[in-house]
């Protein structure tokens, strides 16, 4: 009898050792397949989805340490979430770079003609506060403060359209429409300030 009750226990841990073993190749599967559906979208979700690439790192990590602790069940069971995880990371970064591609195509449009209209602009200040500058008597309207403004503004438009430019030689159309709409706005405070058609 007790010999009988030795082999059934050692049937039963045959029988479980069998088991795990089963489990372990899927668990294997399962996380490697993890491991490289993250690698692929990786570089991508890394520049557009950020913040949800480091959650689902943390759920692979978490698959790798199941496996590591021979809890081949546990990562069975979270590899399904784990998979989608990764396939909504990847929807998100293929959506925010749509979206990326998008608003630069259209910065990239409308960088031609403001960078025309914008350098116009500026000269046309600088023109006007040459000759305000020597001016012993300031037309209706403009202040000693806002001629003073307008040197100041001129500037730190220069600066901001130098910028500007160079970032749309780079090809980053959306930083240089962001600098030139700036360089725009200020343009046509000043020039409503001087007394100026900003038409």
């Amino acid at each position: 009898m007790k010999k009988l009750s030795v082999w059934l226990l050692a049937t039963l841990v045959a029988f479980a050792l069998a088991g795990c073993a089963n489990q372990k190749g899927p668990a294997d599967q399962a996380v490697g397949s993890a491991e490289s559906a993250l690698a692929a979208v990786r570089d991508q979700a890394q520049k557009y989805a950020p913040e949800q690439l480091g959650a689902v790192e943390a759920q692979v990590q978490s698959l790798r340490d199941s496996l590591a602790q021979g809890d081949y069940k546990g990562v069975l069971a979270a590899a399904p979430a784990v998979s989608s995880a990764i396939s909504s990371l990847k929807d998100a970064a293929t959506a925010k770079q749509a979206e990326a591609e998008a608003a630069l195509a259209k910065a990239k449009d409308a960088w031609g003609p403001i960078s025309t209209d914008v350098p116009k602009m500026v000269d046309a200040i600088q023109s006007r506060v040459d000759i305000l500058s020597k001016s012993h008597h300031l037309p209706h309207g403009v202040t000693k403060d806002s001629l003073a403004a307008a040197q100041t503004g001129l500037s730190s438009m220069k600066s901001t359209w130098s910028d500007a430019s160079t970032a749309a030689s780079s090809g980053d159309y959306t930083t240089a429409m962001s600098k030139a709409q700036s360089v725009k706005d200020q343009a046509t405070q000043i020039m409503q300030s001087l007394g100026m058609s900003s038409s």
